[in-house]
Parts: C-alpha cells; sequence; structure tokens
C-alpha cells in the first residue's frame, strides 16, 4: 500500500535528485525555463513535482503543466508504474500518461490530472457523482483483466499483510504481546478471511482505489498510486473506495453504492455474486483483511517511518473492522480479541 499525501514539504536546497530530474525533464521537453514546484509525496520513496514553462513556453500540446516523478532505483522500481499506467489507460481509465521515461535514473515524466483530489472535494452534495464515476471506471478497468499482466494477489500476499497487524500494529501500537491463546484466535481469524478472499473471481486489482488517489478531473476521476496492482479478489477496489481509511460514510451510504456497483458489473458481465447478500458479506470479508493490512501499515509508517500523520485515521480503520467482523459469528472470538486490544493499549 502506497497512501498518497496531498502535499509534499520543498526539496532541500542541497537536493542533487531534483537538480538531475528538472535538467532531464527539460531536455526532454527543449524547454529553457522551466519553473518546479513540489507536487506530491507519498508513504513510499517516490516524490512528484509539477512542471509549468515560463513566460511564453509550452510543456507540450494541450499541457500547461505536467509532472516529474523521481523514484530512486535503489529503492523504487518504476517499470511497474509505466506498465499499470498503460493497462489503465488501455482500459479507458484516465490515468496519466508516460510521455518519458529514463528508468535506470527512477525519472518519469508524466501529464498532470491536477489538483483536485477526491478526498478534498467529497461532501454530502458531491458525493454521489464522485462515486457513481469511480464505480464506472472501476468497472472499466475489472473488465479490462487478463491473465499474465499483473501479479497475482495469492495467498501468499495476502498473508504478509495480514501479519503487519500483529507485528506492527500490535506489537509497536499497542505495545502488546499476545499470548499463545491470543494468537490461535488471530490465525483462526486470518484463515477465515483468507479462504473467503480467495474463494472470489479475481480481475485486477488497483489496490489503493481511494479518496487520496482520485482526482476529479475531465475525464472523471483521474487515477493515481497504481504501481502495486495486482490481479485478485473482485471486492478489493469497492472496499478501498467505500470503507476509505480517509473519509467515512454512513452504513446506509455504503450499502447503496454497493448495490448500484453489484448491479452494473452485473450488466458489464462480471464474475460477482449473483445474490448481493453473497456479494455484501464477499464485500465485508474483503475488508477484514485490508483493515487488518492498513492498520499494520499504519503503524509501521509511524514507527519505523516517522510518518505519525496515519495514527489519527487508525480509529476509523478499526471501527470498519470491528463493526465488520461483529455481524458475523465465525468473528466473533476475533471481536472480542479486538475489544481486549483496545482496552489494554500501552498507552491508556
Amino acid at each position: 500500500m502506497a497512501e498518497s499525501i496531498p502535499a509534499a514539504p520543498a526539496a532541500p536546497a542541497t537536493d542533487t535528485r531534483l537538480a538531475e530530474l528538472t535538467a532531464w525533464a527539460a531536455a526532454m521537453l527543449r524547454a529553457r525555463d522551466l519553473l518546479v514546484a513540489p507536487a506530491s509525496a507519498d508513504a513510499s520513496f517516490r516524490r512528484y513535482f509539477r512542471l509549468t514553462a515560463g513566460a511564453g513556453g509550452a510543456l507540450a500540446p494541450g499541457q500547461r503543466t505536467l509532472i516529474a516523478m523521481d523514484a530512486p532505483p535503489a529503492k523504487e522500481d518504476s517499470r511497474p508504474f509505466v506498465h499499470v499506467a498503460g493497462l489503465l489507460r488501455a482500459a479507458g481509465v484516465h490515468a496519466p500518461e508516460v510521455l518519458a521515461a529514463d528508468l535506470s535514473r527512477g525519472f518519469l515524466l508524466l501529464t498532470d490530472l491536477g489538483e483536485r483530489t477526491y478526498l478534498a472535494e467529497l461532501d454530502a452534495a458531491s458525493a454521489p457523482a464522485l462515486y457513481s464515476d469511480a464505480i464506472d471506471a472501476l468497472i472499466l478497468w475489472q473488465l479490462a483483466s487478463r491473465d499474465g499482466e499483473l501479479a497475482p494477489y495469492d495467498e501468499s500476499l495476502l498473508r504478509r499483510e495480514l501479519d503487519l497487524f500483529p507485528d506492527w500494529y500490535i506489537a509497536k501500537q499497542l505495545g502488546i504481546t499476545l499470548a499463545p491463546a491470543e494468537k490461535q484466535v488471530l490465525a483462526k481469524a486470518f484463515r477465515l478471511v483468507l479462504d473467503n478472499n480467495l474463494a472470489q473471481p479475481r480481475v485486477f486489482v488497483h489496490r489503493d482505489y481511494h479518496s487520496r488517489n482520485l482526482m476529479v478531473s475531465q475525464p472523471n476521476p483521474g487515477v493515481l498510486d497504481f504501481q502495486d496492482a495486482v490481479q485478485g479478489p473482485i471486492t478489493y477496489d469497492l472496499v478501498s473506495l467505500l470503507r476509505d481509511a480517509y473519509i467515512a460514510w454512513d452504513e446506509e451510504r455504503q450499502v447503496d453504492w454497493a448495490a448500484r456497483y453489484w448491479e452494473r458489473a452485473r450488466r458489464a458481465g462480471l464474475p460477482v455474486a449473483p445474490d448481493f447478500g453473497d456479494f455484501w458479506r464477499d464485500f465485508e470479508w474483503m475488508g477484514a483483511q485490508r483493515q487488518l493490512k492498513v492498520l499494520g501499515i499504519f503503524a509501521r509508517l509511524a514507527h519505523r517511518d516517522g510518518k505519525t500523520g496515519y495514527v489519527a485515521d487508525m480509529p476509523r480503520v478499526m471501527a470498519y473492522l470491528h463493526g465488520a467482523c461483529a455481524r458475523y459469528s465465525a468473528f466473533a472470538p476475533l471481536v472480542l480479541l479486538l475489544d481486549d486490544l483496545e482496552g489494554r493499549r500501552a498507552d491508556r
């Protein structure tokens, strides 16, 4: 998961990579006067800068601004970004076009999808139209699915993500060491989640399809931060969208939007469960996997990387997890464990 942050701090005065990126972009664009400003950063080592031509200059036909991406090759592989960008655009989804790339140095030049994130624009009035557009784009992406293009979201990867919860959220964020019986409860819950996830139909999965990675644009939405895409459970991206770590909606709206997706997906021929009740169960159980993972990732970002801003979003994610699990008797032991863990937080 590479959760994007809307604003990035200014680059330091001795930022040699930025100087190299700027010189490379200027050469690619044949631009003498190039204005460079931070555009965004994310939870990885990638950085993005907005390029504007100086007085009288032009960057490309129809483009007043472009984005330059800096992804240090020792820490980031830009090839998946380029590949998935092509898949999205071929599917009819509004993703950045890669105009130039120097993969050996980790430099990319991209079209600019703007500065208006879904998160900044969403409110009660705008949400229906914005989510409708996001659902339509998601269906286009899923319809483009074909084997051999993306790595499988298999049991090994799903389990590695689940393990982030005990390793980082419980051990580091809560400061708790699990007893053997508690480890057993968690192991049984993980098995239930994995069995459901792996039984779901498989499609292309963006993996972070949420309000910080969707831009209000024409056509809408613009889609970012897709380099970790895989082929996996059909409900995953809808969970990312409707049970967003950064903004919450009441359950009635979640169900309504999920039903609208399900109806459109069925009409489009996607392999969703024929009964909405079964689809909603799959949605919630997939959500449990994602929420356990996200809690672990947010804790890791805070404790390993010093990015403590995500801690404020943890209660929202835990509320999703607790609420979903409480509706299914199979997860009753996990709910009791969650309650006990939250009551034993080391910081209380």
